[in-house]
């Protein structure tokens, strides 16, 4: 497995053996992706290089990796990991393919040789991948199905430039910091989230997730290979019930997968809650040692906690009941208001723009804990977009909105803008095309009731243009530290069959993933089965709005600031004297008046860092 960094640069008017400078420049800025080995490989017309973080098969799984086949020679470089090895492999050696190692990167080389284009539906797993076929002089790359791993590319001068992340991109001297109105709607309008595909920096773009490329003298074309299809759920409550119980307990163990320390993240919800009682019974079978589970807080929380619709109650206890449960040896990562604070930059810089502010900084320290002891985590993330667990699956002012539901009250965000910005970019504008976009992708269900029809549009706009946003953070903020974090929920599998399944069985018992908790009887405790849904813990700790409202007001006071001349300093200055604004979500549930001020700072630190032109 290679959870790493790529990067490739294929230009049929140049010599690619004399690129050497510009690719080290680039692997270098992965170099945090794979800390553990780095490979490069040039021919006439392509370069590819690789950064590796080890977990599975130290010595078979360097790369980029050349095999041999029938008088061609095919080169690999690839980020993520295959949880149906075993299976391919089976496949590959009946048909006469031999095997030198037992790494999932070869298994997949060989099964792009095999298949070719159509490998990609047989993968189960997370990658972002490019295979250089050297007879066809033709570069092959694809991107997983729900965009766990991550990839751009840019075409500049008719070659073709792609990187796991926008700073290897801007590393290449042909890719400029520039930033046009398009990208700048995407950081004030939609964002922390993006468009998909949409790489914000001018001509940059993201392979959309279930995409794959391919790139030769002829050009270069972009094809859809998975998606979504709408149909009739057609089993019964009992062997639905079954189903998802499979699915997910399947994922879950062909995901402990690995040759170095594997851990949970565990907040005391139902989702991390069922990872780690799954995992630790798989370890107690296999290892000696138990599982290593982590859960972060913040110093002093307790403190000042307040109960609300989203936040029922705090999660400490809930974990270290489910970690008695499992027996696992469990860690509780304590952050400072300080840190969170420092780490603001940091959480720019794994992301490369504008982030989800301390929910970021706060996921980078506690991964940075983690790494301490584990190099892969298992993580619950995306259950509550594959079974509907956000409030807006169920509330009639989200059901009811014409735009995202995440960004149903985005006055506040939107009244920062200087007026200037907001004429160039017309955010509201920018917003409703963006969610009309989205909502023409919908597969349709023929004769769906209302109801039914309205929360498969929201089920859609959940996992292509919310999910996403989450898959972002955790693979960055974890990258940034070496550390590799697992997503069983995002089994294609399981999101295709929970797909279809209607919103009275989803919500059963009038409770957000019913469906879930009752499939998962037995695996847990019915007190942790059916404790109401926590989101994502964050700081309570009014330090911390006191001292992004103090760096904010400092940065506005300084004339050579960047972000000085795309925000309304005035209106600011207004806001850090007023609390009424304290509690107003102004994107998804914990982004309130703390967060806007701390993504502000972080603009002004991207614009900086980044030498960004507009």
């Amino acid at each position: 497995m290679a959870m790493c960094g790529i990067a490739g640069w294929v230009d049929y008017g140049r010599d690619m053996n004399a690129a050497g400078a510009v690719m080290a420049k680039m692997s270098q800025t992965l170099a945090p992706r794979g800390p553990d080995a780095k490979g490069e490989w040039h021919s006439d017309h392509a370069a590819l290089v690789h950064r590796r973080l080890v977990v599975v098969d130290p010595e078979g799984g360097h790369q980029p990796m050349t095999r041999h086949w029938r008088g061609n020679s095919y080169v690999l470089v690839y980020n993520g990991e295959l949880y149906n090895t075993a299976e391919l492999r089976q496949e590959l050696v009946a048909r006469g393919y031999e095997f030198v190692s037992h790494s999932d990167t070869e298994v997949l080389l060989n099964a792009y040789i095999h298949w070719g284009e159509a490998s990609v539906e047989r993968l189960n797993g997370i990658y972002a991948f490019a295979v250089w076929d050297t007879r066809q002089q033709k570069l092959f790359a694809a991107r997983d199905r729900l965009g766990v791993k991550p990839l751009f590319f840019t075409i500049r001068e008719g070659g073709l430039i792609f990187g796991s992340e926008l700073k290897a991109l801007l590393a290449h001297p042909l890719v400029p910091s520039e930033v046009d109105t398009e990208g700048l709607a995407e950081v004030f309008a939609i964002g922390p989230a993006r468009t998909p595909g949409h790489g914000v920096f001018r001509g940059v773009h993201e392979l959309k997730p279930g995409h794959f490329l391919t790139f030769d003298r002829g050009g270069m074309r972009v094809h859809r290979y998975w998606q979504l299809a709408s149909h009739r759920h057609t089993d019964d409550w009992p062997t639905t019930v079954e189903k998802v119980r499979r699915l997910v307990l399947d994922a879950a163990v062909r995901q402990l997968v690995s040759d170095v320390p594997v851990c949970t993240f565990l907040s005391g919800g139902l989702d991390s809650s069922t990872l780690t009682a799954a995992a630790a019974q798989t370890f107690a079978k296999d290892s000696a040692t138990p599982l290593n589970s982590f859960a972060i807080d913040y110093v002093d929380n307790h403190k000042h906690f307040q109960a609300s619709d989203f936040q029922p109650d705090e999660d400490a206890p809930w974990a270290q009941k489910v970690a008695e449960f499992s027996g696992t040896n469990h860690h509780r990562v304590l952050i400072n208001t300080d840190d969170l604070v420092d780490s603001l930059t940091a959480g720019v810089l794994a992301r490369d723009l504008p982030g989800m502010a301390d929910i970021d900084s706060s996921l980078y320290l506690f991964s940075r804990e983690v790494k301490k002891t584990a190099t892969v985590a298992l993580s619950g993330e995306c259950a509550d977009e594959v079974f509907g667990g956000y409030p807006w699956f169920r509330r009639s002012d989200s059901l009811g909105a014409d735009t995202f539901p995440w960004s149903i009250t985005r006055n506040l965000r939107l009244s920062v803008l200087s007026g200037e910005l907001s004429q160039r970019i017309r955010p509201e504008e920018y917003l409703e095309r963006r969610y009309q976009e989205a909502i023409g992708e919908v597969p349709l269900l023929q004769g769906e009731d209302g109801k039914n029809a309205r929360i498969r549009e929201i089920s859609y706009l959940t996992l292509t243009r919310w999910m996403p946003t989450l898959l972002d953070r955790k693979d960055r903020m974890s990258m940034a530290v070496g550390l590799e974090v697992r997503v069983p929920f995002c089994d294609h599998r399981l999101v295709e069959y929970t797909w279809n399944i209607p919103w009275e069985m989803k919500y059963y018992r009038q409770r957000e993933k019913g469906l879930l908790r009752h499939a998962l009887k037995g695996v847990l405790p019915d007190d942790i089965l059916w404790r109401r849904k926590s989101p994502y813990p964050k700081t309570h700790n009014p330090d911390y709005l006191a001292s992004v409202r103090g760096i904010l007001l400092d940065i506005l006071a300084d004339p050579a600031a960047p972000v000085r001349e795309i925000v309304d300093a005035k209106q600011i200055e207004k806001l850090a004297q007023s609390t009424s604004d304290l509690d107003v979500p102004w994107f998804g549930q914990l982004m309130r008046l703390p967060q806007l001020f701390a993504y502000l700072i972080q603009v002004n630190v991207w614009m900086k860092k980044y030498g960004v032109r507009i």
